[in-house]
């Protein structure tokens, strides 16, 4: 196997192109659109969807409730892990509201010159957005009860 060439016309671009908190539709494919860079050989995506189950339990829809800070700690995070990982440009959204089963809920996209540091910047952004974010859930089961989820 040949080792891959490594080498950089430019410095990883380290950019934040969108960090968003919305009530609208999340949609990946624009994401990665617009993290695109001549210098990035990977563009990953990932997509937070509502699954119809959850431990054990028929789901039928959830409901995101942010803190009106929410949308200033998305963007502090996705400027935390552009400038801690090789990337070229990060976007990351979190949707708010009702949610019925199959929407996403978040959305993240990153572009990096190779796919190794692009799939590694993304998980993180997915968990530093896990952690940090002010959001809580509010899961409807099946049997019409409810319970809330990442409430401190």
């Amino acid at each position: 196997m040949t080792a891959r060439d490594s080498s950089r016309t430019t410095a990883p671009g380290r950019r934040v192109v969108g960090a968003e908190v919305t009530t609208g539709p999340v949609d990946v494919d624009a994401l990665a659109a617009t993290v695109a860079d001549a210098a990035a050989g990977a563009v990953v995506t990932f997509a937070g969807v509502v699954r119809d189950h959850d431990h054990g339990r028929a789901v039928t829809g959830i409901e995101y409730v942010a803190h009106p800070d929410a949308g200033a700690v998305l963007a502090r995070v996705a400027a935390d892990v552009a400038a801690r990982t090789p990337v070229d440009a990060v976007a990351v959204v979190h949707r708010v509201g009702a949610l019925a089963v199959g929407e996403a809920a978040l959305g993240v996209a990153v572009s990096a010159a190779h796919r190794q540091e692009a799939f590694a910047a993304a998980a993180l952004l997915v968990d530093e957005v896990k952690e940090h974010l002010p959001v809580w859930k509010r899961q409807v089961f099946a049997d019409g009860t409810h319970e809330w989820v990442n409430c401190a």
